[in-house]
């Protein structure tokens, strides 16, 4: 009876450490799967839902995140909707743990020339907000005229204006690398 007691003890023993082992290795999975997400797959995960950003210079913006680029985002905030570029953001607010590295949709793998391109063609004013060196962002007004590889061209009008060479104030060419936001001017 003694050495039942001893080997039930025993077998006890290698069931625990089983389990033990079982739950290390289970771990050690998790960390190694989590270390492998980016953010562009959490954000592709949350299209659809409502976050918010903060931008560098200070402002947030909150709104449903409605496509997932791959240097660039787009929320729709109601009455204006607002193409974000990575760089511009510092923060994200309301991304639970859910990721997709799966790349459905086609504008995922859009750049941000041929998402500026799509804009432009529309040929509405939208306001478009740069970062500078200090991080600091300056606001321009126009339509955007000709998107390039790397920059783009914007006709700067007066406020409410259409693009006609009469109305027209300046043409600002602007290094892609230079957009932080892009937000619609025309209300939905």
């Amino acid at each position: 009876m003694r050495w039942d007691a001893l080997f039930e003890d025993l077998e006890n023993q290698l069931a625990a450490s089983a389990q033990l082992d079982l739950e290390a290795e289970i771990s050690e999975r998790a960390r190694v799967d989590a270390s492998a997400v980016e953010l562009i797959d959490r954000l592709r995960a949350h299209a659809g839902h409502r976050i918010s950003i903060a931008l560098r210079g200070g402002a947030k913006i909150s709104g449903k995140l409605s496509h997932v680029g791959r240097d660039w985002l787009v929320m729709d905030a109601g009455v204006h909707e607002y193409l974000v570029t990575y760089p511009a953001i510092i923060t994200y607010q309301g991304l639970g743990r859910a990721s997709s590295s799966t790349v459905t949709k086609s504008w995922a793998r859009i750049s941000l020339a041929s998402a500026l391109r799509t804009i432009g063609r529309d040929r509405a004013e939208v306001q478009v907000q740069l970062l500078d060196g200090r991080e600091e962002s300056q606001t321009l007004r126009g339509v955007l005229d000709r998107v390039a590889a790397d920059h783009v061209d914007l006709a700067v009008l007066a406020p409410g204006e259409v693009r006609r060479s009469a109305s027209l104030e300046a043409v600002v060419t602007l290094p892609l690398s230079s957009v932080a936001v892009v937000q619609s001017l025309r209300i939905y």
